[in-house]
C-alpha cells in the first residue's frame, strides 16, 4: 500500500511535463508562423502608408510585450511606461545627432541609461501597492515628459530634434525605404518575442506567475517578491528603451516629446488589457487592434475619442478576458463543432 501511494504522484508529474512540452511546441510553431507572416506581408501590402502603419504596430508590440511582463505576470500596474520609451529615444537620438555616436553603441548606452533609471525608480516605487503604485508611476511619466519639454538646450523642447539613421555592416537604412525599416523593426519584434516566451516559461517566469496570483503565497514559498518586481520593472523598461531607439532612428528621423506622454502610456495599458494580459499573444492582438482603430478613427475628428471609447466598451463586454483568450476560445469551439459534424456525418454514413 505504501509503495502504491508513493508512485501515485508520478503520472501527475508526467502529465504536467507533457502539457508544458506541448505548450512550448505550440508556441514555437506560432512564433515560426509569425516569422513567415513578417517575411511575406510586404509582398502583399504595397502601399507605403500601410507599411508605415505596420511598422508602428511593431513598435507598439515591443512596448506592450514589456508592459505585459510587468502587468500580466508580475501583477504591477504602470501608468508611466511611455517615459522609458522617451528616455530610450532621446538618449539614443542625442548621442547620435549631438555627439556623433554610431547608432548601435548609442542604442546600448540608451538601454543602460533606461534600465538604470528604471532600477532607481523601481526600488522605492514598487514597495507601494494598488492605486498608490499607479499614482507613483504616473508621476514618473509626468516628470520625464516635463524634462523633455523644458530642457530645450539638450532635447530641443516642444519643437523636437532631428536624429540620424542606422548603418549596419556599412549598409545604411535609407530614409525613403520604409520596407527596409519594416524588416529591421519586425526582426527585433521576433527576437524580443522569442526572449519573452523563453522568460515566462522559465523558473523566473513561474515565480512571476506566483507573484501575480498571490504575493503573500509567493513569499511563503521563498520567492523574493521585491527583487522579482524590480527585475520585471527593469526588463519592461528595457523593451521600451529598444522601441524608443528604433523609433528615434526610423525613416522620419525626428523625435518630439508628444509621443512619450500620458496618452501613450494609457494606450499601451489598453493594448495589454484588451489583448489579454498574462498571455503570449495578448500584446500582439492588442497592438494590432488599437493601432488600426486609432488610424481608422482619425477622420472622425472631435468624435474620435467617443467612438474609440464605445469600441473598447463593446470589445471588453464581449470578451472580458481579452481578445487573445476570446479568439482562442472561439477557435477551439469551432474545431470542436467541426469535429462533431464530421463524426455525425461519419455515423450517418455508416
Amino acid at each position: 500500500m505504501n509503495a502504491t501511494a508513493e508512485t501515485q504522484p508520478q503520472p501527475v508529474a508526467e502529465n504536467e511535463a507533457l502539457v508544458m512540452a506541448r505548450r512550448r511546441r505550440a508556441q514555437k510553431l506560432q512564433i515560426l508562423s509569425l516569422f513567415a507572416l513578417v517575411i511575406v506581408l510586404p509582398l502583399a501590402v504595397r502601399n507605403s502608408y500601410y507599411i508605415h502603419v505596420i511598422i508602428f504596430i511593431g513598435l507598439n508590440l515591443i512596448l506592450a510585450t514589456g508592459l505585459n511582463l510587468l502587468m500580466g505576470y508580475a501583477g504591477q500596474v504602470s501608468l508611466g511606461h511611455a517615459a522609458f520609451f522617451g528616455i530610450g529615444a532621446y538618449a539614443s537620438g542625442i548621442l547620435t545627432a549631438t555627439y556623433g555616436w554610431n547608432a548601435w553603441p548609442a542604442m546600448l548606452a540608451a538601454l543602460v541609461v533606461t534600465c538604470l533609471v528604471a532600477w532607481l525608480v523601481g526600488r522605492p516605487t514598487l514597495r507601494l501597492k494598488g492605486h498608490y503604485l499607479a499614482m507613483a508611476t504616473l508621476g514618473v511619466g509626468i516628470i520625464v515628459s516635463v524634462v523633455l519639454r523644458q530642457w530645450v538646450d539638450l532635447t530641443g523642447g516642444p519643437a523636437g530634434m532631428k536624429t540620424t539613421g542606422i548603418t549596419t555592416f556599412g549598409w545604411e537604412l535609407r530614409s525613403d525605404a520604409d520596407v527596409h525599416y519594416y524588416y529591421f523593426v519586425w526582426g527585433w519584434v521576433c527576437v524580443l518575442t522569442i526572449l519573452f516566451a523563453n522568460l515566462v516559461e522559465s523558473r523566473p517566469g513561474r515565480a512571476l506567475r506566483a507573484l501575480h496570483d498571490s504575493e503573500l503565497a509567493a513569499q511563503i514559498l521563498g520567492i523574493d517578491t521585491a527583487a522579482f518586481k524590480v527585475r520585471a520593472f527593469v526588463i519592461s523598461a528595457a523593451y521600451a528603451s529598444i522601441a524608443g531607439t528604433l523609433y528615434a532612428h526610423s525613416s522620419m528621423r525626428f523625435i518630439s516629446p508628444t509621443p512619450f506622454g500620458f496618452q501613450t502610456s494609457i494606450a499601451l495599458l489598453v493594448m495589454v488589457v484588451l489583448g489579454g494580459q498574462g498571455t503570449l499573444w495578448g500584446p500582439v492582438v492588442g497592438a494590432v487592434t488599437i493601432t488600426f482603430i486609432q488610424e481608422f478613427l482619425r477622420p472622425f475628428g472631435e468624435w474620435e475619442i467617443v467612438v474609440y471609447g464605445l469600441i473598447l466598451m463593446v470589445l471588453m463586454v464581449v470578451m472580458p478576458g481579452g481578445l487573445a483568450r476570446g479568439l482562442g476560445m472561439l477557435w477551439h469551439w469551432g474545431r470542436e463543432r467541426v469535429g462533431r459534424l464530421r463524426a455525425a456525418r461519419a455515423g450517418g454514413g455508416a
